[in-house]
C-alpha cells in the first residue's frame, strides 16, 4: 500500500486544481519559502479527518479555503482528494485503489466521500486506522512535530508510543466495548427489574381477570336484560304507532267533510249577502218616499188647521160694518173649501201611499232581519266550522308529533339494540383479547427467564473478552516500554549523528566529551537526571569559552549542523541551598559525580 496521487483544489495557495503523483519509495517535494511545501502535509492531514484549525497552521477551519490575491478572487470552497494503491488489501475494503475526498464550503458544510460515495467522517477514520495511518497517527510529522516529542515529558510521551504500537485502536475498541458493556449490565439490570414487577404483577392480574370475566357475565345478563325490555317496549311503541295512525286517518276524513260543510256555508252566506244587497236599495227607496209622506202629511194637516181656522172665523156674525167685503170672503172661503178639498184628497193619496210604504218597509225590515239573522248564523256556523277545524288540526298535530315522537323511540330502541350487540361484540373480542393477553403474559414469563439467561450468559463472555483485552493491553505497555527505550536510543544516536558527533569524529582541541557520558549517575536515577538535564544531556563539554568558539567555527566551516555546548573553567557552582525537599526526594549533586571541569 502506498500513497498514489493527492489532487488539491482551493486547499490554502493552491487555487487551481494541482495533482501530485507519488511512487513507491522517497519522494521530495522542494520549493523556495511561502511555495506551499507544508500545505501539502497539512492538505494530507485535513484529508483524513483533521478537525482542529490550529493543527493546519490557522485560525479557524474557513482559513483553508483559498482567500484570493490581488489578481485571483477568493473562492468558495477547499477540496482535497487523496488516491491509495490498495492492491495488497491493506485497507479493509474491495477496492484496489481506494480515493477519499474532503470537500469544505465557506459556509462550514463539509462533506466525505469514499470512491465517490458520500459517508461519515467516522468511516473514513475507521477505513484509515487499521493500516496505521489517519489524523493522529505518527506517519505526519510536521513543523516543529519532532521537537516537541522529544521534549515531551514520559506521560505526554506515552500517546505517541502507543499510536506507533497500534495500541491506540485497540484502547478505543475497549472503550467502545466498556460502553457497550455498561450499556448491557444497564440493561439487564432494567430487565431483572421488570421481571421482578411483572412477576409481582402475575397474581393481581390473575384475580383481576377472574373479575373481570364475572363482570363480563354480568354485563351480558343486563344486556340480555334491557335487550329483551327494549323489544317489548319497541312492540308496544309500534301498536300505539299504528292506533294513532287510524285516529288521525279518520280525523283527516271529518276533516274533509267538516271542510265540504264550510264551503257550502260559505256559498249560502254569499247568497244571501247578494240577496240583502238586491233589498237594501228599495229599502233605502221606501225609507225616503215615507220620509216625502210624513212631510207631506204635516202639511196637511197645517193646511187642515188653517182652513178649520178660517171657516170658524167666517161662521162668526159681523161685529163692524168695516170689515172686509162678504163677497170676497165668501170667495175666499170656497177658494179654501176647494183647497181643503184638495188638500184632503191628496192627504188621503198620501195616507194610501204612506200605508203601502209602511207595509213596503215592513216587509223589507222583515226580510233584512232574516238576512240579518241568516248571516249572522252563517257566521257562527262558520265560526263553530273554523273552531271545529282548528281543535281537529290541534288534533292531527298532536298525533304526528306523537307519532314522530314514537318513530324515534322506535329509531333510538333500534341503535340501542344494535349499539348493545356491537358491545356486546366487542366486549367477547376483548374477552378473547384479554385471554390471549394472560396466555402470552405466561408464556413472556417464560421467554423473559430465557433471555436472562441469555444476558447472563453473553455478560460472562463479555467478562472474558475483557480478561482477554486487559492481557493484551499489559502486553501492548510491555511492548510500549521495549520501543520507548528503543525510541531513547535512536534519538540519542540521531543526535549523535547531528553537530555533536560531528564534533567528537573531529576530535577539535578543548572538546571532553558528551554531558552524559562524563556524568557517573547512581544507580536507581538515570531516568530522573535524564529527565533533570533534558537536552543538556547530549551537549559537548569544553574546557573553556576559547574551545567553545573553535568548535562553533569548526561547525560553520565544516557544516556539520547544530550542537549544543557546555562551557567548563567558568568556577564550580554556588553553595547548596538549605530548602526542604519532599519525602524521597534528594538533591541531584549528591547522586551523581562529574568531572571538575563541567562542574
Amino acid at each position: 500500500m502506498h500513497l498514489k496521487s493527492l489532487t488539491l483544489k482551493g486547499f490554502k495557495s493552491f487555487a487551481s486544481a494541482t495533482t501530485l503523483r507519488f511512487e513507491p519509495g522517497i519522494t521530495c517535494v522542494v520549493g523556495p519559502n511561502g511555495s506551499g511545501k507544508s500545505n501539502v502535509v497539512d492538505a494530507l492531514t485535513w484529508v483524513m479527518g483533521e478537525q482542529g484549525a490550529k493543527a493546519l497552521r490557522g485560525g479557524k477551519m474557513e482559513d483553508v479555503i483559498f482567500a484570493g490575491t490581488s489578481g485571483r478572487p477568493p473562492l468558495g470552497r477547499a477540496e482535497v482528494t487523496l488516491t491509495i494503491d490498495n492492491s495488497d488489501g491493506a485497507l479493509p475494503i474491495e477496492y484496489s485503489e481506494v480515493s477519499i475526498t474532503r470537500r469544505m464550503f465557506r459556509d462550514g458544510a463539509g462533506e466525505y466521500e469514499i470512491n465517490g460515495s458520500s459517508c461519515r467522517l467516522m468511516d473514513v477514520q475507521e477505513l484509515l486506522s487499521d493500516s496505521g495511518i489517519g489524523r493522529e497517527m505518527h506517519v505526519i510529522v510536521g513543523q516543529g512535530r519532532l521537537a516537541a516529542i522529544l521534549e515531551s515529558r514520559p506521560e505526554d510521551r506515552r500517546a505517541f508510543i502507543e499510536e506507533a504500537a497500534g495500541v491506540l485502536k485497540h484502547r478505543k475498541r475497549k472503550e467502545k466495548a466498556v460502553r457497550k458493556l455498561d450499556s448491557m449490565q444497564a440493561n439487564l439490570a432494567r430487565l431483572t427489574d421488570l421481571t421482578a414487577e411483572l412477576r409481582r404483577q402475575l397474581k393481581p392480574l390473575g384475580r383481576q381477570a377472574e373479575v373481570a370475566r364475572r363482570a363480563q357475565t354480568v354485563q351480558a345478563d343486563l344486556r340480555d336484560a334491557r335487550l329483551r325490555l327494549a323489544a317489548d317496549d319497541l312492540v308496544t311503541r309500534r301498536a300505539e304507532m299504528a292506533e294513532h295512525t287510524a285516529v288521525e286517518e279518520e280525523i283527516r276524513g271529518r276533516s274533509d267533510e267538516v271542510t265540504a260543510e264550510l264551503d257550502a256555508v260559505n256559498a249560502e252566506v254569499a247568497e244571501h249577502t247578494e240577496h240583502l244587497a238586491q233589498v237594501t236599495p228599495a229599502a233605502a227607496a221606501a225609507n225616503q218616499a215615507w220620509f216625502r209622506l210624513s212631510a207631506l202629511a204635516e202639511r196637511v194637516d197645517a193646511t187642515n188647521r188653517v182652513a178649520s181656522e178660517r171657516s170658524r172665523y167666517l161662521a162668526e156674525p159681523s161685529v163692524t160694518s168695516s170689515g172686509p167685503d162678504p163677497e170676497q170672503l165668501e170667495r175666499q172661503a170656497e177658494e179654501a173649501a176647494l183647497t181643503e178639498a184638495e188638500m184632503a184628497e191628496a192627504v188621503s193619496l198620501a195616507a194610501e201611499s204612506l200605508e203601502v210604504a209602511k207595509l213596503e218597509l215592513e216587509e223589507y225590515e222583515r226580510v233584512a232581519a232574516e238576512a240579518e239573522r241568516a248571516h249572522m248564523a252563517a257566521v257562527r256556523a262558520i265560526a263553530d266550522r273554523r273552531e271545529g277545524l282548528a281543535r281537529l288540526e290541534g288534533q292531527v298535530e298532536s298525533l304526528q308529533t306523537k307519532a314522530d315522537g314514537v318513530d324515534a323511540e322506535a329509531a333510538r330502541l333500534t341503535a340501542a339494540i344494535a349499539a348493545a350487540v356491537e358491545r356486546a361484540e366487542t366486549a367477547g373480542q376483548q374477552q378473547d383479547s384479554a385471554a390471549e393477553s394472560l396466555s402470552q403474559m405466561e408464556a413472556s414469563e417464560q421467554g423473559l427467564d430465557e433471555h436472562h439467561e441469555r444476558c447472563v450468559a453473553a455478560l460472562n463472555l463479555s467478562n472474558e473478552r475483557v480478561a482477554s483485552l486487559q492481557a493484551a493491553e499489559r502486553e501492548a505497555e510491555q511492548r510500549i516500554a521495549s520501543l520507548s527505550a528503543r525510541i531513547e536510543a535512536l534519538s540519542v544516536g540521531l543526535e549523535r549523528n547531528d553537530g555533536g558527533a560531528w564534533l567528537l569524529e573531529n576530535a577539535p582541541d578543548g572538546l571532553t566529551g558528551q554531558v552524559a557520558e562524563l556524568l557517573d549517575v547512581n544507580a536507581g536515577y538515570e531516568t530522573a537526571i535524564a529527565g533533570a538535564l533534558g537536552p543538556a544531556a547530549d551537549a559537548i563539554a569544553t574546557v573553556d569559552a576559547l574551545a567553545a568558539v573553535r568548535a562553533l567555527q569548526a561547525l560553520k566551516t565544516g557544516d556539520g549542523g547544530r550542537a549544543a555546548l557546555l562551557l567548563g573553567g567558568i568556577g564550580s557552582a554556588g553553595p547548596q541551598r538549605d530548602l526542604p525537599l519532599p519525602d524521597g526526594a534528594v538533591w541531584a549533586t549528591s547522586v551523581v559525580v562529574a568531572p571538575p571541569q563541567i562542574r
